[in-house]
Order: structure tokens, then C-alpha cells, then sequence
């Protein structure tokens, strides 16, 4: 190939970046987020249910939260285990990874990866890759509002 023609292709990173720009296909955003804030609507609202179940056993609402949070944390874990999680998660998106259903997938899921090594270096010290970062920005989070709280 003669010089000027091979320099005639030669792309810069910044040019070569604009084209992928150009070339790469816009995700659908609303289909996503109405599936997303359904789904995850609908998980809600078996999760009412669930707190209504326990409530009519005669818990109170605040004694009915915690099985009921229990129950979801078992139901997302089981799933994962399954491998039935990753599929409806496919579908649904951000409306199944945001609950605590969600929560429950990301420490299964790396326990079940990691199971090879062994229950304490492999499942014990990797289960919380993922969900480590989530409960550090929750207690943080949770920290700054009951501070903001606390101050009004």
C-alpha cells in the first residue's frame, strides 16, 4: 500500500471515537425506564403483600418488616442460585437490580463464581465484592440524611 493512502486511513483517537459515536445505537431510554419503574413497581408491590401477609399474622408493622425483607433476600438468592435471576433481570433491567432482590443477586452470584476456591477464600471473602459498595454508600447515605434529619 503506497504511503499516502495508508496515511489517507489512518484515524486519530479522537476521530476514530466520534465515528463509533456516530455508528453505535442509541438505547431505547423511555421503553427502559417504563419497564424498569414497572417491574420494579411490581416487585414493591408483592413486597406489600408480603408485609400484609405477616401482618395479618399478628406481627406489627414494624415487627412485619424484617421477614418480609428476609423473604426477598431468600427469593432473590434462590433465583440467582436457579439461574432464573439473570434472565428476568435481562428483561426487566434496573427494575429488578434496585430492590433489595437486587442486593441479594449481587452476593449470591459472587459466591456461587467464586465457590471453586474454597468456602473461605473463595465464597467468604469475595460474596461482598459488589455488595460491599453498596452497603458502604447506604450506611453513608443513611448517616447523612439522619444527621440532616436530626439537625431540622
Amino acid at each position: 500500500m503506497s504511503r499516502n493512502l495508508k496515511e489517507k486511513f489512518q484515524l486519530s483517537a479522537k476521530e476514530y471515537q466520534d465515528m463509533v459515536q456516530q455508528k453505535k445505537p442509541r438505547p431505547p431510554l423511555l421503553k427502559n425506564m417504563v419497564v424498569a419503574f414497572v417491574s420494579g413497581g411490581l416487585i414493591c408491590l408483592l413486597g406489600q403483600l408480603v408485609l400484609n401477609f405477616f401482618i395479618g399474622m399478628g406481627f406489627t408493622t414494624q415487627e412485619a418488616s424484617n421477614p418480609t425483607v428476609a423473604f426477598f433476600i431468600f427469593l432473590g438468592a434462590l433465583a440467582t442460585g436457579l439461574g432464573v435471576f439473570d434472565k428476568i433481570a435481562h428483561h426487566t433491567g434496573a427494575g429488578t437490580a434496585i430492590p433489595v432482590t437486587g442486593f441479594a443477586n449481587s452476593i449470591t452470584s459472587a459466591a456461587l463464581e467464586f465457590k471453586r476456591e474454597g468456602f473461605v477464600a473463595g465464597v467468604g471473602s469475595k460474596m461482598f465484592l459488589l455488595a460491599g459498595s453498596v452497603i458502604v454508600f447506604g450506611v453513608m447515605t443513611a448517616l447523612v440524611i439522619g444527621l440532616i434529619s436530626a439537625v431540622i
